[in-house]
């Protein structure tokens, strides 16, 4: 096969794939969760299966353990979440009005806004725009759950989500092996090395970033929570949540927190520092035990990266793109770095090959 040929078939593959995606948007939710579910949990299943456990049976471990532990985060936490939620959604004017009243004599100090003189209309026009605001989330989130969640798709997630999650889960060696079967002999060290890379792409970020956003959710919340915070449980899982964009949770978990704080324990200094402290051991935590442990220095996705994978994931095939973005954008970034690599290596380049960093010469393999 000519390398047009070649090209024209990968080509051909790539355009059915995404046709596929498109297609079949609507029903692929639980497949993609589930495969998800069953990569994640590989590591585990190997791990019992070289203590003498049968495959079978650590598959069935492993996912009972998941679906219990999910039921439970579900009937325990969900509902906590809603109320802080919906909580603070009614007290945002109250905190932006508040907000004002401190500001006001400063600001009209420097600069004259209509509206700044007049506290009533303000207060009048901050009501009604955060009202609007919230009305509008509301309205999303009822759509969301008209198309994405109607009541088949819940019973499609909670049903066939965790037998997915099972059958992969249990026959994953086996599909490995045979997806191995079926590359092109003439190329199979270099697609090896490649599917190597992108493998150890996704377990550092998606497993490992996964682990960490987890950890760091259950820190903040709890220690906001104790700390007495007001919503501090939802600003604390939601820090946690995102964090797989460095600095962007902490910066948007410590400005609401802090935010939060200062009305809620002025003029106790202490307490406000304390709030503002859990976020300093927080990202120390994150900085220096959590990343370096559970995701490496390898993972190559960079955090802008990351955010146009999501968003450009989300806008082209909606929540399925935003699981399936990470893993794209995992396979673009190693076959972008393989391509340079022999962009590099090639006579294109115009560089020796006694030059040619010793990386780049194994991708080339042989």
């Amino acid at each position: 096969m000519t390398l047009k040929q070649q090209f024209k078939f990968w080509a051909i593959l790539t355009a059915v794939f995404v046709a596929a995606l498109v297609l079949l948007s609507n029903i692929l939710l639980p497949f993609v969760l589930g495969m998800a579910v069953a990569y994640f949990l590989d590591p585990v299943a190997d791990k019992l299966e070289e203590k003498g456990m049968g495959r079978t049976t650590a598959t069935t471990l492993i996912v009972g353990a998941f679906i219990l532990i999910s039921a439970l985060v579900i009937v325990l936490l969900v509902p906590a979440l809603l109320d802080q939620l919906i909580g603070l959604l009614k007290r945002l004017p109250g905190y932006v009005i508040s907000l004002y009243e401190l500001l006001k004599p400063l600001v009209s100090q420097v600069i004259d806004i209509p509206g700044l003189k007049d506290s009533e209309e303000f207060k009048e026009i901050v009501t009604k725009q955060l009202g609007g605001a919230a009305s509008n989330i509301g309205t999303l989130l009822s759509k969301l759950l008209d198309q994405g969640l109607a009541f088949f798709n819940v019973i499609s997630l909670l049903v066939i989500t965790p037998v997915v999650a099972f059958y992969l889960l249990r026959d994953w060696d086996h599909i490995v092996a045979k997806v191995d079967s079926w590359l092109p002999r003439k190329n199979l060290s270099v697609l090896r090395k490649l599917a190597k890379d992108i493998d150890d792409v996704l377990a550092g970020f998606v497993r490992g970033q996964s682990t960490v956003c987890l950890v760091l959710a259950v820190y903040y919340g709890v220690a906001l929570l104790s700390v007495g915070l007001e919503f501090g449980l939802v600003i604390g899982i939601i820090t946690g949540l995102i964090s797989f964009i460095p600095f962007v949770g902490a910066i948007v978990g410590f400005i609401a927190s802090v935010g939060v704080a200062l009305f809620q324990f002025w003029p106790d200094f202490v307490l406000i520092g304390i709030v503002g402290g859990i976020f300093v051991v927080g990202q120390i935590l994150e900085g220096y035990v959590l990343t370096p442990k559970l995701v490496g220095e390898k993972v190559g996705l960079h955090p802008v990266w990351v955010m146009f994978g999501l968003l450009a994931g989300g806008s082209l095939f909606g929540f399925v793109g935003v699981l399936i973005a990470v893993p794209v954008a995992a396979v673009v970034g190693v076959l972008s770095r393989f391509a340079l690599s022999q962009y590099i290596a090639s006579p294109v380049y115009g560089r020796d090959a006694a030059e040619i960093p010793e990386e780049d010469l194994e991708l080339l393999d042989k």
